[in-house]
């Protein structure tokens, strides 16, 4: 099962007191104060880790407490450290703040962390509050409460290719075809109700991560249908294919449905218009799709890709470019 948000408590671990004691000894009349200090409560860290693909084994559990710090005992002894706790997570993972809605950290990358609730500090022994005019100090203080909160935990997936377009346009046949994934392949809308990623490898040294995003709809950067669920999983892909179907199921425009599918996006964040595109027509072996592709190239000004999946028709060659697409991306943000 795929997960992509959920929302978790979180409870780090309370502080130990601090002990109020008194050296008792044989042949020590005067024993001074040795009460030791409480230990300090556990943290709670979220960890980013490649490895693990979605939020499904956090969503199990809604609620997350560390351990307390034990209590300080005679002869100074300091309490134990409360046990901390590990959240691992996706790269790409969105800390927010449940209550009043704001980014605490996000965790871009592997090996990204954040301390998400802090542990109290442990109380002091009396110990600490000996002085030169203060020899026998029955005074301690109570270790300090961990810190508590509600918050979000949202995937965003990343991929280096984000396949996007209309219910229906072949993303999932596509992803099917030069990947190992298997996503739910229908002739109904919306079969895709989640992102499917697959990993392309064209040889030894080339090969990238492509991202099957749901079909969007008008109104989605609005929120209408799932648009914000999906739109932010797009957000992550270093660059976009934009796929359109020659003969769409419901009788509408191929082009107006790419227009709408660009506008959406530009709605939903304006740096998605400045994502490099590849725009492929999908479905060669349908009539009219070699007529979309030389109306796409006339209005767009740019080469347009004609692929079939089910044919196999222009894979090799849409891989190639995607590959060569990324590499030239990532030279010019690398300069």
């Amino acid at each position: 099962m795929f997960v992509d948000q959920v929302t978790i408590e979180l409870i780090a671990g309370g502080g130990g007191d601090g002990c109020v004691s008194f050296r008792r000894e044989k042949y020590v009349p005067r024993g001074g104060p040795d009460g030791g200090d409480g230990g300090h409560g556990g943290d709670i860290e979220i960890v980013a880790q490649e490895g693990v693909n979605s939020l499904t084994a956090v969503a199990h559990r809604k609620s997350w407490k560390a351990g307390r710090g034990n209590h300080g005992s005679s002869k100074n002894k300091r309490g134990r450290d409360g046990e901390g706790i590990t959240i691992l997570v996706p790269p790409g993972t969105l800390i927010l703040d449940a209550n009043d809605d704001y980014v605490i950290k996000d965790l871009v990358n592997e090996g990204d962390r954040c301390i998400i609730a802090k542990g109290g500090y442990g109380g002091k022994g009396n110990t600490r509050f000996k002085s030169s005019i203060h020899q026998a100090p029955r005074k301690s203080t109570p270790g300090g409460d961990g810190e508590k909160r509600m918050v979000i935990l949202e995937l965003k997936v990343i991929a280096d290719v984000g396949l996007v377009g209309k219910p229906n346009a072949g993303k999932s046949t596509l992803l099917s075809r030069i990947t190992k994934a298997q996503p739910e392949i229908a002739d109904y809308p919306f079969t895709t109700k989640k992102p499917n990623l697959g990993q392309v490898i064209l040889d030894w040294e080339r090969s990238f991560v492509m991202a099957d995003i749901p079909g969007l709809i008008e109104g989605a950067a609005q929120g209408i249908g799932l648009g914000h669920e999906f739109l932010k999983h797009i957000e992550r892909a270093g660059i976009l294919v934009h796929l359109v179907e020659p003969a769409p199921m419901d009788g509408t425009d191929p082009l107006v449905n790419f227009r709408s599918i660009q506008q959406e996006l530009v709605e939903y964040n304006e740096q998605l218009g400045q994502r490099p595109m590849i725009v492929v027509v999908t479905k060669a072996e349908l009539p009219g799709s070699e007529e979309l592709q030389q109306q796409l190239q006339a209005e767009l000004e740019q080469n347009v890709m004609l692929i079939s999946a089910v044919t196999g028709q222009g894979l090799n060659e849409l891989t190639n470019h995607i590959a060569d697409t990324i590499k030239e991306s990532q030279a010019s943000q690398e300069g």
